[in-house]
């Protein structure tokens, strides 16, 4: 007997996306359903822009969840998985646009293929290009090196440079990747569990690799199915990049918040992961970098009125 009531629930972290979420949900209803039952749950990080309201107001069906604070993705999505009850769990982005069968489709493969702990499919951005972030190795101190100097980008087909991105892979074909970003993941929920979750130690940023990171280790395959695609309006959910800054509420404090949440979540992962794997003194300078370009990515909005 199935002791789930659903067989996919999808996790939704908002803050401050109103008209975003709404998007984002409008899709998810005209898109096919699993036949064995669709729990959507928005769980709201403290917004001030009536986006829960909207909610109740058109998608009664939706259990919502309002928190007294920003707890941070991570967190958020914990919560929102306490409250689902499904076999399968997506985590999704709420400034994502799905497609007709971006449920049922990866479902289907994901079901069928037991070796699988986690799955994504393809992510385009407005301008139509692929969003590479979903595509992802492991941001090893040379693959991080290679994107942050721009050798990933001169050399996008070499699995030397841009073994950050593997543009060297066949994006038309199901195949396997290390990692893939926390805007589409779908996988078993008991899976999700046994691992430990998100960790709530990344406020944004960050966490999606960690989670994909434990995924490997416990021996599943994540892959990429581009099979079907959703749009992305990347970066609209944080306000941090300006093509889509105008889709949100996010204020100079919240973005200088994020901008400094995205350089501890390299810290964070390099020091859980990467510290004992590599001599010290690479360890020293990857840190040491780290904290470079944090503070300058920190610096840019707080120098921006």
């Amino acid at each position: 007997m199935n002791k789930y009531k659903n067989e996919l629930a999808i996790i939704i972290v908002n803050y401050n996306t109103r008209q975003l979420l709404d998007d984002c949900l409008d899709s998810i209803y005209r898109a096919d359903a699993p036949t064995g039952g669709l729990q959507v749950v928005v769980v709201d990080n403290a917004s001030v822009d009536d986006s829960m309201d909207m909610v109740a107001k058109k998608y009664p069906g939706v259990i919502a969840i309002k928190n007294s604070a920003n707890l941070g993705f991570a967190k958020a999505n914990n919560v929102g998985v306490d409250a689902s009850d499904a076999k399968y769990v997506l985590f999704l982005n709420s400034d994502t646009v799905i497609k007709r069968y971006s449920l049922v489709k990866p479902l289907k493969y994901l079901k069928t293929h037991q070796e699988v702990g986690a799955i994504t499919i393809k992510l385009y951005l407005k301008d139509g290009t692929i969003d590479f972030d979903n595509h992802r190795g492991y941001p090893t101190p040379w693959a991080s090196i290679s994107k942050f100097t721009g050798l990933a980008k001169l050399f996008p087909k070499s699995t030397f440079f841009n073994s950050y991105y593997l543009g060297f892979q066949k994006l038309d074909k199901i195949h396997q990747i290390p990692v893939t970003a926390g805007s589409f993941v779908m996988m078993p929920t008991k899976l999700f569990k046994d691992i430990g979750m998100w960790d709530e130690t990344y406020f944004f940023y960050g966490e999606d690799i960690d989670l994909c990171f434990r995924i490997n280790e416990a021996g599943f395959k994540i892959i990429y199915y581009p099979k079907v695609s959703t749009l992305h309006l990347r970066g609209a959910s944080s306000g941090l990049r300006k093509e889509n800054a105008q889709s949100t509420v996010s204020d100079r404090a919240n973005k200088i918040k994020i901008a400094k949440s995205s350089a501890d979540a390299w810290r964070i992962f390099y020091k859980k992961f990467y510290s004992k794997r590599y001599p010290k003194i690479v360890t020293a300078l990857v840190l040491a970098g780290i904290a470079v370009k944090g503070k300058l990515r920190v610096l840019k909005y707080q120098l921006k009125k």
